[in-house]
């Protein structure tokens, strides 16, 4: 357990770090097998720590089984032990309904289906945060970016994980850097958004990424993005 894991005031006991709990309930946000190995959790608590004990909707893309019956549902019992007060959403294309118990409640449908999630939001309310671990095709990601990015509640948290495939033909990735259309490429464009003030021409309106995203985090295939209010009247130097 590890050593800086805040206490309890109301149990007066250490509570398990989200790293534990990933142990605890074998999700691979924290290890893998021999192929693919995450290092997430840490990551995680970091930006997701202060709603501990909030009240909000966490909605995570991919329940996990692929289409193995019984399979699937750790990292959504991960985030339900970390976020008590917490409901728990997940989206998967096959039928998780195994999964269900109170405060996780699982959906089935394609995540690249507006009409899906707007059944969700509409049943849960808005979520505080999106964790993408769904089919990792980039424009599966990008789809869903475009029209859950928006739904997403203000100060929330937009997670996509296992960027790598953005390189991977396999998964439709591309090993060309410049490629705009992939999963890293929506990143590149919405890093240059953060500093749309200083770049896009006086009285040209900002996109609504320009405006709302106001922190993007990168690490080893992971990208975690902040929602807020973008606009800071920036330093703005003469176009030539």
């Amino acid at each position: 357990m590890s050593q800086n894991t805040p206490q309890d005031p109301s149990l007066g006991s250490v509570r398990p770090s989200l790293t534990d709990l990933a142990i605890r309930f074998g999700t691979d946000k924290w290890g893998g097998d021999g192929n693919f190995q995450h290092w997430y959790t840490p990551h995680y608590e970091r930006h997701l720590g202060h709603l501990r004990d909030e009240e909000f909707m966490l909605l995570e893309i991919g329940i996990g089984g692929y289409a193995s019956p019984g399979q699937g549902g750790a990292s959504l019992r991960m985030w339900k032990e970390f976020f008590p007060r917490a409901q728990i959403v997940g989206l998967d294309i096959q039928d998780k309904e195994f999964v269900r118990e109170p405060r996780i409640h699982p959906h089935r449908g394609s995540q690249d289906d507006p009409s899906v999630i707007e059944q969700i939001v509409a049943e849960h309310g808005r979520p505080t945060v999106v964790v993408d671990d769904g089919s990792h095709n980039p424009q599966h990601i990008r789809a869903t970016f475009g029209f859950l990015f928006p739904l997403l509640a203000d100060g929330g948290i937009y997670a996509i994980e296992d960027t790598q495939t953005s390189y991977w033909p396999a998964f439709g990735g591309s090993p060309d850097l410049q490629d705009r259309t992939k999963t890293m490429g929506l990143v590149k464009d919405l890093l240059d958004g953060l500093n749309w003030e200083e770049w896009r021409p006086d009285g040209a309106a900002p996109t609504y990424t320009d405006a709302h995203v106001v922190a993007i985090h990168a690490y080893h295939n992971l990208v975690i993005i902040e929602k807020g209010e973008n606009r800071e009247n920036g330093n703005r130097t003469p176009v030539r």
